[in-house]
């Protein structure tokens, strides 16, 4: 993703929802190096904003509610959020919440995909999500797990604009002339159990020291740290807590 702001259509931010706030703070912390503030008002219910120096980059959050898995969100930008959620509906999704105001940051739109994958929507007011991508400790590609590749490829495509950039190997999707995230298929490699979902992968400087660092510090290693064809090193790590989350080496600075 070679954004460095978020775009219209985009990826613009990811949190993370756990049972244990405080474990998930200090393994954030040791693996990704974040500083971290915690939303002072009590309507946020202590919503932790994770930095890279004085740059946003990430949320972790309490569980809404005790039935809700520990895992991670995506969020997409859109110009107006009321206008996103009928287009969803209208491609053949789902909405869960909103569109809803969330004080004056912005407004808000949680809906799943006709697959069953979760995804947020954000249209921005004096919140804009993420300011830095592709760096280390930030958010650096998307990617959505499903059963049905062609289903989900229509739906997106129809929802959000997106087009599609595919090789033998590979979906990718792309907005504005930039590839920005992929699709991985749900095969046997995955328990019956596991929703589809959207994974978020974050950029760092050495994806093998990483997985050692996540192993050492309760988490597990779903991928192993690996080169992908035509693309970086990677990793699929899952927390202590049980959210899963992936891991790219991040571009080499010239």
């Amino acid at each position: 993703m070679k954004f460095d702001k978020p775009v219209t259509g985009g990826p613009c931010w990811a949190e993370l929802g756990t049972n244990d706030l405080e474990a998930s703070k200090r393994f954030y912390t040791d693996l990704f190096g974040w500083l971290l503030r915690v939303d002072p008002r009590p309507e946020m219910h202590g919503y932790t904003i994770a930095y890279v120096k004085d740059t946003t980059v990430a949320a972790l959050r309490p569980l809404r509610q005790p039935s809700q898995p520990v895992a991670w969100s995506v969020s997409f930008a859109v110009e107006d959020a009321d206008e996103a959620a009928n287009n969803i509906a209208e491609a053949g999704g789902t909405v869960i919440t909103g569109p809803l105001d969330v004080l004056d940051e912005g407004r808000q739109v949680v809906a799943l995909d006709p697959c069953g994958a979760a995804f947020q929507m954000w249209q921005s007011r004096a919140f804009c999500g993420a300011g830095l991508f592709n760096s280390p400790g930030a958010l650096g590609w998307v990617e959505l797990a499903t059963r049905d590749v062609g289903r989900a490829r229509d739906f997106y495509t129809q929802a959000f604009g997106w087009s599609v950039n595919s090789s033998q190997w590979y979906t990718q999707w792309r907005v504005q002339g930039e590839d920005f995230g992929g699709v991985t298929t749900m095969d046997d490699r995955f328990p019956a159990d596991v929703p589809p979902h959207w994974l978020p992968y974050f950029a760092v400087s050495d994806v093998d020291a990483s997985a050692e660092k996540a192993l050492r510090e309760g988490g597990k290693a779903l991928v192993e740290p690996t080169d992908v064809r035509d693309g970086p090193r990677i990793a699929v790590l899952r927390d202590p807590q049980g959210a899963p989350f992936g891991v790219y080496q991040a571009p080499r600075e010239r």
